[in-house]
């Protein structure tokens, strides 16, 4: 059904249509006279596994076919963007970036998250994204102590903490970014966590080299927010990836060995969630240069 859609979406590339099963596989296999079989085992379930397996042994004519594990034999060749896809990937930033700093001032008493999700949702088309990166997470007040809460029929009273982050796709690449605003007039404890989730996420911008580990990198974050008090309640990794995925390596997190180089592309986005209170979290997407990070989110924040 896909094959004419193919054809025309990978015009550089040659389309062939198999048959359900590994019957398909087999055939290339003889025509090739291949030995040694990669697969991404990361993602192969354990009954397409079996299949292979049974299909490769059942034929004779093979021999001894070896099948190599090789996960992220693909993914890792997309660390590093050029200029094209660098092209693509701004114009998905711009387009929730546009979106988020046309949807927020006009955040009031009286909404429900899911309203809000849906202004930011069509503000993102308006500006250009083909669709969504991900389902937008908007966490008003208390829910904003859920990293990923779903939006619902919560109403957004005055002085609550929102959580919003959200990314647009366009020609399949995404964008990813996270704001937190205050409806009305904000309350102390959100100046003083915004301040210091704002300070850990200028320290990393600020600091990260080529050639850094993930690891070292969440670091400089993490330690801003454990010296302020609040390292219990930053539970999730300063950053990943971003491409023609969501998230994509290098991974940015407590142990990621992944190295840093230069025109990787990622996310830094510390947080503090505190039950029954809210949340802050602050995300910007960054390309490492030689001479450190370049933010190229420019939303308000």
């Amino acid at each position: 059904r896909y094959t004419e859609q193919a054809g025309n979406q990978s015009p550089d590339f040659e389309v062939k249509q198999v048959k359900g099963g590994w019957g398909w596989l087999v055939d290339e296999l003889k025509a090739s006279g291949a030995k040694k079989v990669g697969f991404e085992s990361q993602d192969m379930s354990v009954s397409s596994y079996n299949g292979l397996i049974d299909a490769i042994k059942g034929d004779s004519s093979l021999g001894g076919v070896s099948l190599i594990p090789a996960p992220g034999l693909a993914e890792n060749q997309r660390i590093i963007k050029d200029q094209e896809e660098l092209v693509a990937l701004q114009k998905a930033i711009d387009a929730s970036d546009l979106a988020m700093d046309q949807v927020c001032p006009g955040i009031t008493h009286g909404m429900t998250e899911k309203e809000v999700a849906w202004k930011m949702e069509m503000a993102m088309r308006d500006f250009g994204a083909d669709t969504i990166s991900f389902d937008t997470i908007v966490a008003a007040g208390p829910n904003g102590a859920m990293a990923h809460h779903q939006p619902s029929d919560y109403v957004i009273k005055h002085g609550d903490p929102i959580v919003i982050d959200m990314g647009a796709k366009v020609g399949g690449y995404c964008s990813d970014l996270s704001r937190s605003i205050a409806v009305g007039e904000a309350d102390e404890t959100f100046k003083k966590i915004y301040d210091i989730v704002l300070g850990a996420q200028l320290t990393a911008i600020n600091t990260v080299k080529v050639g850094m580990t993930g690891e070292e990198c969440d670091s400089l974050s993490r330690d801003v927010i454990a010296e302020a008090g609040y390292g219990d309640n930053f539970g999730h990794s300063l950053g990943h990836g971003v491409g023609l995925f969501i998230h994509e390596n290098p991974r940015v997190g407590p142990r990621s060995p992944d190295i840093l180089e230069v025109n990787t592309v990622f996310t830094v986005e510390p947080g503090i969630y505190l039950t029954g209170w809210g949340g802050i979290r602050i995300e910007d997407i960054v390309i490492l240069r030689e001479d450190g990070a370049v933010p190229l989110s420019k939303a308000t924040k």
